[in-house]
């Protein structure tokens, strides 16, 4: 079975209760859609929290989001072929993949495409309060043009996205505190262009922290669901 969530950031709670519940197997699979918070700290901090999720029954699928680590840029991190696309994984914990930024799987049955990051909307914030912010949360210019030619050259059943395409952005969950016209959106408008020329099914995003649906696009925070 495959299952799918939103943001964990670092608190996998509900992901033990499921598993406990459904009785699941590493045969099994969660995709998070960003902001898993495993690869956060850096170090002997996250090296132990992979310890207890490598017990987890389940294999992880992890999107990257915006506040952690790309898996790309640590020494310990390896690729391999899973599923038709290329993912990052350590041989400590095998069943911790981090899919790489623009690359489709085969999952189901259905062609999966991955498109990770997004701005910290609490990057100041962050910066202030000695709190960790990355660089380079956001998709390169070479993540861009490797998810542009893809989806020129392929059909694309499901989209797997952090973020999501900027007519889609739930602006009711939007802090209070936050001037809007500071952030950056431009990952946002780079996927509402692309959307715009896709012919999808689904789209999955998390990010946002907000369970809902409009139209094909599907956000989810704490609910666990189904593939």
């Amino acid at each position: 079975m495959v299952y799918i969530t939103g943001d964990t950031h670092r608190d996998f709670e509900r992901i033990y209760m499921f598993c406990d519940k459904l009785q699941t197997t590493k045969q099994d699979v969660m995709i998070i859609l960003g902001d898993a918070g495993i690869n956060y700290f850096g170090g002997d901090r996250d090296q132990e929290f992979k310890e207890l999720l490598s017990q987890l029954p389940i294999t992880l699928f992890c999107i990257h989001g915006n506040h952690e680590i790309r898996p790309g840029t640590i020494y310990t991190y390896k690729t391999k072929l899973w599923h038709g696309g290329f993912v990052f994984y350590e041989d400590a914990y095998p069943n911790i993949l981090f899919p790489d930024d623009g690359e489709t799987f085969d999952i189901n049955g259905k062609k999966c495409l991955v498109i990770g990051g997004a701005y910290s909307v609490d990057k100041f914030y962050r910066l202030k309060n000695g709190y960790h912010w990355f660089a380079d949360e956001q998709p390169s210019d070479a993540i861009k043009a490797k998810v542009e030619a893809v989806v020129k050259g392929h059909d694309i059943d499901v989209v797997l996205s952090h973020t999501c395409p900027i007519k889609y952005e739930p602006t009711e969950v939007f802090l209070p505190g936050i001037d809007q016209s500071t952030v950056d959106k431009t990952t946002e408008q780079w996927l509402g262009e692309l959307e715009s020329r896709m012919d999808y099914q689904l789209w999955y995003c998390g990010h946002y922290h907000i369970n809902k649906r409009v139209d094909k696009m599907r956000f989810l925070f704490e609910d666990i669901c189904e593939f």
